[in-house]
């Protein structure tokens, strides 16, 4: 797995980003966002665009250094994990509103969910990686896995489980002394001098089990348009990163984007296909990306085009 890494990027690269993020992310939490706050949509959008423009500057290095594939595939491995990071936000949406979390304490738990995010991708994406490179017939599993998610998507209807109310959940208060009046100020609470967990610690603990399972679908898909580890998980963390600031930005517009999930599986399922197909048709990634940027761009058009019943009468 070193021997992977070390040919994939050299130390000092992976070092340098993990420095990187680290320091941006002490930046916003440390410095930015010392107080619990709801961030307004100024502040959001601007942050939107630092992360986004941090991931550019770092594209742009990549196709100084690496040259202009490895450039490519980034920007569009970049740009597939933000697309489908964004079915995230809907979810986030459903769980804030069922454990009744404030705006002014939502940037603090996605802000811990990020770090471990890192940590999951990074195992995640290694393991997937290492069994491409080892085992080449995974690749039509993983293009299968694809497919059926994208079916799934389409044809499954919208989920009626309650996010407060789950196996996750259930499991959670049975396992850990659990404090339902502890509020969202901080993870542990004391009562009779025992340490017991918060509705916020388990608010976090469902943010990441809703990262983990949207990353078994998402890291298959990127690793469709390339195997290079450093590629893919720096492509994933960029991608990430900015969610959260998105998520600030349009968590009040989400349901005006209610084809987006219609166009996310239209995705998955053209990544699939590449991978099921590679052997026999290969697509440049040039053309992957136009793919993905199309039928994302139909997507948002339809759901502003058509919206649903309800704003339409609002």
């Amino acid at each position: 797995m070193i021997n992977a890494l070390s040919q994939a990027a050299p130390w000092w690269a992976w070092l340098g980003f993990h420095f990187l993020i680290l320091a941006m992310l002490a930046l916003d939490l440390g410095v930015f966002n010392r107080k619990a706050h709801a961030p307004s949509v100024r502040e959001a959008a601007a942050w939107s665009a630092a992360w986004i423009l941090l991931a550019l500057l770092f594209n742009a290095v990549i196709f100084k250094v690496e040259g202009p594939k490895p450039g490519l595939e980034f920007f569009t491995a970049w740009v597939l994990e933000k697309s489908l990071s964004v079915d995230n936000l809907f979810v986030f949406v459903l769980l804030f509103a069922a454990f009744r979390v404030e705006m002014r304490h939502q940037h603090r738990v996605l802000y811990w969910g990020v770090l471990g995010a890192l940590v999951m991708r990074a195992a995640m994406i290694l393991a997937g990686t290492a069994l491409l490179r080892r085992f080449e017939w995974m690749m039509y599993v993983f293009g299968a896995f694809l497919i059926f998610t994208a079916l799934k998507m389409l044809f499954g209807g919208e989920s009626k489980d309650d996010p407060a109310d789950n196996a996750i959940t259930r499991l959670f208060k049975r396992c850990v002394p659990f404090d339902p009046d502890g509020g969202h100020e901080r993870f542990w609470s004391l009562r009779n001098g025992r340490r017991h967990a918060t509705p916020m610690l388990l608010v976090l603990v469902s943010i990441e089990v809703t990262d983990l399972v949207f990353a078994v679908d998402s890291i298959p898909a990127v690793l469709a348009v390339s195997r290079d580890p450093f590629i893919v998980y720096t492509s994933n963390i960029f991608a990430i990163l900015g969610l959260r600031s998105l998520y600030f930005l349009l968590a009040k517009m989400m349901d005006r984007f209610h084809r987006l999930k219609t166009g996310l599986a239209f995705i998955l399922g053209f990544v699939g296909l590449k991978m099921c197909s590679e052997h026999w048709i290969e697509i440049p990634v040039a053309w992957s990306l136009l793919v993905i940027l199309g039928i994302l761009a139909v997507s948002v058009a339809a759901s502003l085009a058509w919206p649903r019943r309800h704003e339409e009468e609002a």
